[in-house]
This record gives C-alpha cells, sequence and structure tokens, in this order.
C-alpha cells in the first residue's frame, strides 16, 4: 500500500499491537464515510452530472482511502460508482484523489479499468463518478483459482500497457522520496518493526541494504504503465472471468514485472504462495535482470518496514499494520534473493 502522510515515527509496544501478530492478516480498510456527509450541494451536483437522482448509495468498505466510496443505484435504473473526499480526517487524500482522476481520464478504453465518467473538485472536495463494475474482490485468504486468474490478467495488464498510453511520471520519479526507507531507518531512531533473525540480519546489513536501495530507479526504468499499488482491495473480479484492476493514482512508468514485484509481498501475506514460488515462473518476469529485481525489492521492503514503523494516518487505521506485514514478508523474499548471511 502505497503512503499518504509524512509523520514523524513510533515504537515499542504501539507498533507491536499494530504489527497483525495476533496472526491474521490486517485488514486494508479505511475509515470510511457515509454518502451522506458530502456536502448536499456536491451531491446534488454528482446527480446533475449523472442526469438522475440517487436512491441508494451503498459503501464499499474495503480500501484505504479515508473517504466516501459507494455504489449509487440511480432512480432510472442506472448505477455509478463515486469516490469523494474532502480535507479531513487527511489532508493529503484530495491530491491522491486528484491524481487518480487525471490517470482514469487517460486510460484508453481496452483498459481492464472502469470509466471514469466525470470528476469535479470544489470546496476542499474532489469527486469521481466511475462506470460500475459488477464484481467482487478476490475471496481471502487466496483462492488458488483467482490467483491464476489475477496473475494471468498481470501478464495481459503488463502486454496492452506497454509502451504506457498515458503520460505519467517514471517510477523513480514517483516514488523518489518513497523509497528511501532503509536509509530512513539507518539515520532515524526507531527499528523496522522486525524480531528475532529478521532483525539481527537487518541490523547486519544496514549499510549494504542501504546501498542495494539507492540503485532501485535505474533497475525500475521502463516504458510500461505500472498500477504501482496491486492488492486484492484493488482488484474486481466478475463473473465473465474478467479481472478489473481499480484505484489508479499512483500509476507510473516502469519494467513489465514492477506491479508483480510490488502484488507479491501482499499476495502471501494473505494466505498465497511465497513470492518467489510464483515470481520465478511468471511471463512478465521472464527476462528480468536479477540484480535489479533484487534492488527494487530491497527498495519495496524498505520501503515498507519503515512506513510501518510510524503512527497510523488519520483515517487509517489498519495502514501501518498492513505495510509491516508486507514487509515482513518483503524481508524474506529479500534475504532469500541476496543469500547474505
Amino acid at each position: 500500500m502505497r503512503d499518504d502522510s509524512r509523520e514523524p515515527g513510533g515504537q515499542g509496544e504501539e507498533r507491536r499491537r499494530r504489527s497483525g501478530d495476533d496472526g491474521a492478516p490486517p485488514p486494508a480498510a479505511g475509515v470510511r464515510l457515509p454518502w451522506d456527509a458530502v456536502p448536499a450541494h456536491l451531491r446534488l451536483a454528482v446527480e446533475t452530472r449523472l442526469g438522475d437522482r440517487v436512491i441508494e448509495a451503498r459503501t464499499q468498505t474495503a480500501g484505504f482511502s479515508p473517504g466516501v466510496a459507494a455504489r449509487l443505484r440511480l432512480a432510472g435504473g442506472g448505477r455509478a460508482f463515486v469516490k469523494a473526499v474532502g480535507p479531513e480526517p487527511n489532508p493529503l487524500s484530495p491530491g491522491i484523489h486528484r491524481a487518480e482522476a487525471r490517470v482514469a481520464a487517460a486510460l484508453p478504453v481496452t483498459a481492464p479499468a472502469p470509466r471514469l465518467l466525470a470528476s469535479f473538485d470544489e470546496d476542499g472536495w474532489v469527486v469521481l463518478l466511475l462506470e460500475d463494475v459488477e464484481g467482487r474482490q478476490p475471496a481471502q485468504p487466496w483462492v488458488r483459482a483467482e490467483l491464476d486468474l489475477v496473475l494471468g490478467a498481470i501478464t495481459g495488464l503488463a502486454e496492452s500497457l506497454t509502451p504506457a498510453p498515458v503520460a505519467v511520471p517514471a517510477a523513480a520519479e514517483r516514488f523518489a522520496e518513497e523509497y528511501r526507507g532503509w536509509r530512513r531507518l539507518a539515520s532515524g531512531p526507531d527499528g523496522p518493526g522486525l524480531d528475532g533473525p529478521d532483525a539481527a540480519w537487518a541490523g547486519r546489513h544496514a549499510d549494504r541494504l542501504a546501498e542495494l536501495e539507492e540503485a532501485w530507479g535505474p533497475a525500475a526504468e521502463g516504458d510500461t504503465l505500472a498500477h504501482a499499488d496491486l492488492r486484492a482491495d484493488n482488484l474486481l473480479l466478475t463473473g465473465d472471468g474478467r479481472v478489473h484492476v481499480v484505484d489508479w493514482p499512483w500509476a507510473c512508468l516502469a519494467v513489465p514485472w514492477f506491479d508483480l514485484l510490488g502484488m507479491l509481498p501482499s499476495v502471501a501475506m494473505q494466505g498465497g504462495p511465497p513470492p518467489a514460488e510464483i515470481f520465478d515462473g511468471h511471463p512478465v518476469a521472464a527476462k528480468a535482470d536479477g540484480d535489479a529485481v533484487t534492488a527494487v525489492l530491497a527498495a519495496v521492503t524498505g520501503y515498507f518496514l519503515q512506513r510501518g514503523s510510524l503512527p497510523p494516518p488519520p483515517g487509517l487505521p489498519t495502514l501501518r499494520a498492513f505495510q509491516l506485514a508486507q514487509g515482513r514478508v518483503a524481508l524474506a523474499w529479500l534475504r532469500q534473493r541476496t543469500g547474505w548471511r
């Protein structure tokens, strides 16, 4: 999960309490606002753009946005999906919605993503109206047949979005500040939320990890449009066997395997196979340079562990635990790839 806060770190018992140590994966869930939390004049603006009256709004609980996410049913039988957020509780969330609106508006109709119907920005609120996809998120823990369907869709996604049909920043530019986790951990007061052998290993190799992390930008360079935040809660499976990818604010240019690598720690955390078992045999990784993969994995691991050591941002109570859990899985994969003792 990408981050939307820049808060100072925390440590100790609170961090352990948030880390998912009870054995269950932390949920991908923010504090959703109900549809009627949107100011009345903005709800009227939504109806005006949809050309009909909203008679039902069903909040969708999964996902990290601390705003409105609801399926709308209209008086004439039409449907739409609304995402809306204001300056509270998280002042950075409107900017993320604006970025998503820009990408969604530019995605080709062939992309496996909901079409943007309209968007507007008023009184500090950002509202997106999207095509309502009749689908469901993958089962948790992962079911192998659904995982195989998603992994096949990742192949199709990389093929259809290379070269990128949308003007977006390169991954190295998009995540220049975020992917400095090992360097921040090395210079900061807090550790990465690890215990036992993992903590000892990270401590022994702190300088090498920071150096490896620095190489991630060139290693990720490519011309594929990457979603850059693939997880189960950003996927919808439809009855006809298709996979729709939602929530595109972090889209960037990267190598074809960037999305696969970033997704696999969450897959393992949520009951799927170990990352290496999938990555090493996946078509998008067939031509991947091994050193480049390890450098990007180091950056992703440092990001998850460092962000997972911070207090939860406003409206996102489970985000840090979710990131830390992914970081622990990614670290095991990184230890395997480096072979460092």
